[in-house]
């Protein structure tokens, strides 16, 4: 797939769909009384649970054909996933909330250069669009910058996670050509769920003992994020590709300021307008720049 093939109109709408999901995340991790490793294998955990059942009663035959190449790149995809969630997160403690989320913001930079890497082609115009999306995350975030080991450590552990998301959607975007978004995303979660629970483990973080609401907020965070989110972009990666699907995420900020200006009443900062449209005509600049897509078989 070309790296900024122009996405049919329905993943389009699939892609608003996943978007706006992604966008509850953090409202609901912040109202969620459990430390942010064990939030991130709880909606993993729970979103196997539900997808087991239905891959070994629906998928059997496919699991049974599944050769080693697209169950070891499910596998490696899961693993990319963990790690995201594993550096991203405890960047937080050591830098700035918005050091942080601009520097983890720079996944479809690191997506495009994947692909480039790759031999494929990336239009001028989709760099110039990925310019304007990342300027766009980094003026709503803010420019905060801190001089000291601790921030530096921070500021690396977000550049890892913006690098290992790019990464997640790039392999699974591979593994999509051939594989269900029901087998596939079984597998990756289960993956994610299998590392994130040995980190929790190893750094002593709850993975019980939390009150009812928590509980609601897990269980939102899994039906929204989760399935509405990842799963939704997952299945986008059979025929869009793993650079607009990053640069596209990056409104996930837009969301979640909003949300937080409904949920918390924290006002947007002065930046956060323009910086929307920024994001939106970067979205917008990439999409256009890529050729009209090739009718391909449908892998549900």
């Amino acid at each position: 797939m070309e790296p900024v093939s122009r996405p049919p109109r329905g993943d389009l709408a699939l892609i608003a769909v996943a978007v706006a999901a992604v966008s509850t995340s953090a409202p609901l991790i912040r109202e969620a009384q459990a430390p942010a490793l064990a939030i991130a294998f709880w909606r993993n955990a729970l979103a196997v649970a539900v997808l087991a059942p239905v891959c070994a009663v629906r998928r059997r035959p496919e699991i049974a054909r599944l050769g080693r190449g697209p169950a070891g790149g499910a596998l490696l995809a899961g693993a990319f996933l963990a790690a995201h969630f594993a550096t991203w997160v405890p960047s937080l403690s050591f830098t700035t909330v918005a050091s942080s989320v601009a520097l983890v913001a720079t996944q479809p930079v690191w997506a495009a250069l994947m692909a480039r890497a790759r031999g494929y082609d990336v239009p001028g115009r989709a760099w110039v669009g990925i310019g304007l999306a990342v300027g766009g995350a980094v003026l709503l975030t803010g420019v905060d910058v801190a001089l000291s080991g601790r921030a530096l450590t921070g500021d690396l552990l977000a550049l890892a996670g913006g690098i290992l998301a790019a990464a997640y959607v790039t392999v699974g975007g591979e593994v999509r050509q051939t594989v269900s978004t029901t087998v596939y995303t079984t597998i990756c979660y289960s993956t994610a769920a299998a590392v994130l629970v040995l980190l929790c483990l190893g750094g002593g973080q709850a993975l019980a003992g939390y009150d009812g609401r928590t509980w609601l907020c897990l269980a939102a965070l899994t039906a929204g994020p989760q399935f509405l989110g990842h799963s939704v972009v997952n299945r986008v990666l059979r025929t869009t590709s793993a650079t607009i699907v990053s640069v596209a995420i990056l409104f996930e900020i837009v969301g979640s300021t909003a949300l937080a200006w409904i949920a918390f009443g924290e006002t947007p900062p002065a930046g956060a307008y323009p910086a929307a449209v920024l994001i939106a005509f970067g979205i917008v600049l990439v999409v256009l720049s890529g050729r009209p897509p090739e009718p391909v078989p449908v892998v549900d």
